[in-house]
């Protein structure tokens, strides 16, 4: 059998996905053998000749064949870039992607002028966001919470490898029910679809990502009660809370927050241009209601 190469291996994989109906087939192709081969695509373009030693190239197949069921290529090479930086993802955390970025900048553009804040990340999954903002704002502190102890562990193998872990907290916690202390912002990607949403979805998410990360109630707005209910014991009297919210949910969601005394400060458009973020702070002329 003649020995296989980088480019014949990659024509293989593409066509494989071409014939599973994969659209991102040459993509994924090049990154799954990149990732099996660890190599890199100027090696694959100046040197497709290269000869690749048997166990990369079952491991490349292997990776093919589990991307043809759907398997998403973050899940199969168990990372993600997120605002720049690799996070390794577990089946416990919820495969963050781009359009989180907004909720991000949206903080970040809210604690550019604060020199030490204090967050609260609920729900942090692979604690992509508590990470990125410690990593980008170096006085802040954070304590991130989950309800799934692998989420938590995942999150701070994170933040050891960004170099943030000395400055995070991580409690195991249904939103707010272990959390103390005030802090001046309190942020959330909550899961915010229904039942019926999460049917409607593509494969790659609905299949791989976990369940209780993606449904938020009957009506997807379960979470949003929640951390509006409980923000007002938890935040100090000039923070802001932010939430980013799914498609066309902008009004509700701010409807929820002010009934608990919040007024809406910003919204935030992803490259889409969907409202993708909301920023609430404490209504000037009304108290919080407290529960």
């Amino acid at each position: 059998m003649p020995a296989e190469t980088l480019a014949s291996l990659l024509g293989w994989g593409r066509g494989r996905l071409i014939q599973a109906r994969i659209e991102t087939a040459q993509l994924d192709a090049r990154l799954l053998l990149q990732h099996a081969t660890d190599s890199d695509h100027a090696t694959l373009i100046g040197r497709p000749d290269t000869v690749v030693a048997d166990a990369a190239a079952a491991r490349y197949r292997d990776m093919i064949m589990r991307r043809t069921r759907h398997e998403p290529v973050s899940r199969i090479i168990g990372r993600r870039e997120f605002y720049g930086r690799d996070f390794a993802l577990s089946p416990a955390t919820l495969d963050p992607r781009p359009d989180t970025e907004t909720l991000v900048a949206a903080a970040l553009d809210a604690l550019r002028q604060h020199p030490a804040p204090h967050i609260l990340d609920l729900g942090t999954g692979t604690g992509a966001i508590a990470i990125t903002l410690l990593a980008e704002l170096p006085g802040a502190r954070a304590m991130a919470t989950d309800v799934s102890l692998e989420a938590l562990e995942t999150a701070a193998g994170n933040a050891r490898k960004h170099c943030v872990v000395d400055r995070m907290e991580f409690v195991q916690s249904f939103w707010f029910d272990a959390v103390t202390g005030c802090f001046d912002l309190i942020i959330s990607n909550p899961p915010y679809l229904s039942a019926g949403d999460i049917e409607s979805l593509d494969p790659e998410v609905k299949d791989w990502d976990p369940r209780r990360a993606l449904e938020g109630g009957p009506d997807g707005l379960d979470c949003y009660r929640a951390i509006a209910k409980g923000a007002p014991h938890h935040l100090l009297p000039a923070g802001l809370v932010v939430v980013e919210i799914g498609s066309g949910r902008g009004t509700q969601v701010a409807e929820i927050f002010a009934e608990y005394g919040f007024e809406l400060g910003a919204a935030h458009r992803d490259l889409a241009g969907h409202v993708r973020c909301l920023v609430f702070r404490p209504r000037k002329n009304g108290g919080w209601k407290r529960p």
